[in-house]
């Protein structure tokens, strides 16, 4: 069964942004690379902090659009309750190349 994410990034000095993908795995390793131009690459937000799971994407969409709609306090708050120390949640998942 397909599944969907709604995620959100942040940078180290928790710049937000919120996004939607049927690879989570994929998208996050596409932004950590800057592989995605625009705002997430000239502002390095690449820290996985949220993410919820889908099965339909219209669900997934309707959630997406939801929080994109919040003020930034309501988000932090929604980060805080699943992620206090903001810790990045793919941490772990590719091989470092340093």
């Amino acid at each position: 069964m397909r599944r969907y994410y709604v995620y959100i990034l942040s940078s180290k000095s928790r710049v937000l942004y919120t996004g939607i993908t049927s690879d989570l795995y994929r998208r996050i390793w596409e932004h950590k690379q800057k592989l995605v131009p625009g705002f997430t690459a000239r502002y390095n937000v690449n820290r996985l902090v949220y993410y919820e799971e889908f099965s339909r994407v219209s669900d997934a969409i309707a959630r997406e659009k939801q929080i994109k709609g919040w003020l930034r306090c309501k988000k932090t708050a929604l980060i805080e309750a699943h992620n206090p120390q903001w810790m990045d949640l793919s941490e772990g998942w590719y091989e470092e190349n340093t």
